[in-house]
């Protein structure tokens, strides 16, 4: 999170939920990520518009589920009701949802990609760590692959079988993120990583606490790179699936996913001395060869 959106978090209060959200400009400036920045200039001002729409609303509500202050449960059902006004064709409170609801008309967009993200938020509140990876692929299905199935949307292209397709890169690169930022989580009170598998490597978790990384820990990462990198590759078939602007944008997603699995390899598997983040160059050298090998 950003020093801005700290900042207006904090000062936001506990307060009617409406006034606890993060303003406009704090939302947009987290909006676009690492993997939109690598293609977002040749994408089109429309384009760029639509997304940064989907972005900035999928930021919020991570900020909501995050990191505003007072009963988050009732911030998120407050804001599920001013997403209502959006498809309703009513003016919702919330700048971000006024700047998305010319998108969502536009574009026709399905309102289930939405609330998904809501309720992944929600299941933040009740939930602090996963059993099994069935689990977890559960859980990124709420909070990873809606944002994938509204970018088909808006380029058109959100067939089925390239649904499924864009849902495995989602939830490859929401694993990828998790697996960035084990000890910021562990810290957060928060455990990722399936239960089975810490189990499978001997690893507990005082074991993800800050700090060098013992061999159990970066065996253990070394399996889930590997896992989630598998699950990258099933799903980068959908570039070659696209044409034009479209994949362009879905090999930036799959470049970036691949460039970060890639970091925290080249790290040894230390996830804990700090978060391992890929360069601009890596992840552009990353799309542009997947680019072209969908070529």
């Amino acid at each position: 999170m950003t020093d801005a959106v700290k900042a207006g978090v904090a000062s936001a209060g506990v307060g009617p939920p409406t006034h606890a959200l993060p303003s406009e400009q704090q939302v947009f400036e987290r909006a676009p990520g690492e993997n939109f920045s690598v293609a977002a200039i040749a994408l089109g001002r429309d384009t760029r518009r639509h997304l940064l729409a989907i972005y900035g609303y999928a930021r919020l509500v991570d900020e909501l589920g995050d990191a505003v202050a007072g009963d988050r449960l009732a911030h998120l059902d407050e804001f599920e009701a001013d997403l209502d006004r959006v498809f309703a064709g009513e003016e919702p409170h919330h700048p971000v949802l006024r700047r998305l609801q010319p998108t969502v008309r536009e574009l026709e967009l399905p309102r289930g990609p939405f609330t998904r993200l809501i309720e992944a938020n929600r299941l933040d509140q009740e939930k602090a760590s996963y059993a099994t990876y069935e689990e977890l692929a559960a859980y990124c299905d709420l909070s990873a692959n809606p944002v994938g199935e509204l970018v088909l949307h808006v380029f058109g292209a959100a067939t089925p079988d390239r649904v499924a397709l864009s849902d495995r890169i989602c939830t490859a690169l929401q694993l990828a993120e998790h697996w960035q930022d084990v000890a910021e989580d562990r810290a957060a009170g928060r455990v990722y990583l399936p239960e089975e598998d810490l189990a499978r490597f001997g690893v507990g978790r005082d074991d993800l606490r800050g700090g060098e990384a013992p061999e159990r820990v970066r065996q253990l990462m070394a399996f889930e790179v590997d896992r989630a990198r598998a699950l990258l590759d099933e799903g980068a078939p959908l570039v070659g699936r696209l044409s034009g602007r479209a994949r362009l944008a879905v090999a930036g997603y799959v470049g970036g996913g691949r460039a970060a699995l890639d970091e925290i390899a080249a790290c040894g598997y230390d996830v804990l001395a700090g978060p391992p983040r890929a360069g601009k160059a890596r992840r552009a050298r990353a799309t542009l060869r997947t680019y072209l090998r969908a070529r």
